[in-house]
């Protein structure tokens, strides 16, 4: 969800305007930020999932005095989302394959045993 803040620091010079605004922006998931009132005093900040608090909390420590004055959702575009149905898959077939036991008596060789394998069972199931 887009939303619009302003936030309200306290800045004395360029030098801190232009911190705050490096904060705003590194920020993750601004999209815009811009210095706003009759003294630049206010940052407008644009985004998608911006924490407002944080953002706020981090000009706090950095800049000085910052207050959070508005946050409001942008009403831009609403898009009219179409769900499809999604079916399920249709059942998968079940495939029997014949019991086929596999047979091996390892013995060691050194002892004169050797290793045999038996594909075919010796019994048969009627």
């Amino acid at each position: 969800m887009k939303q619009k803040m302003v936030v309200k620091v306290t800045m004395i010079g360029e030098k801190s305007r232009s911190k705050a605004m490096k904060i705003a922006v590194g920020f993750l998931g601004v999209e815009s930020a811009s210095l706003k009132g009759d003294d630049k005093s206010q940052i407008e900040v644009t985004g998608d999932g911006v924490d407002p608090v944080q953002l706020t909390r981090m000009l706090r420590k950095s800049v000085g005095f910052a207050e959070l004055v508005s946050v409001a959702a942008v009403g831009g575009e609403k898009k009219e989302e179409k769900k499809e149905e999604v079916k399920p898959p249709p059942p998968a077939a079940y495939v029997w394959t014949p019991y086929q036991p596999h047979n091996f008596v390892y013995t060691d060789p050194s002892y004169g045993y050797y290793v045999q394998q038996c594909y075919e069972p010796s019994w048969s199931i009627m």
